[in-house]
């Protein structure tokens, strides 16, 4: 199942599709080049994700975490604080 999007691009912008597309470019179809800029979009995010999960672990091997007070704001500011005193 696949759904259709029609998307009306600038002047400057369908000139760089076009100019990516064609057969001495790098695409054979702008729906090609599009779907190729959405995946890596898409795998730019996950690699983020993955990132920031791991650096989690880092925080949590390093002993750098806070007891939740079951707010939000209130647990980001104690982490800001505890940051700016070096974990101590």
């Amino acid at each position: 199942m696949s759904d259709r999007i029609n998307a009306r691009l600038s002047k400057p912008l369908a000139d760089h599709v076009n100019s990516m597309v064609g057969s001495d470019a790098l695409y054979e179809t702008p729906s090609e080049y599009i779907r190729s800029l959405i995946r890596r979009d898409m795998e730019g995010e996950l690699s983020q994700v993955y990132s920031s999960i791991m650096e989690g672990f880092t925080d949590i091997k390093e002993s750098r975490t806070i007891k939740s007070s079951g707010s939000w704001k209130k647990d980001k500011e104690l982490f800001k604080q505890k940051q700016f005193q070096n974990w101590e």
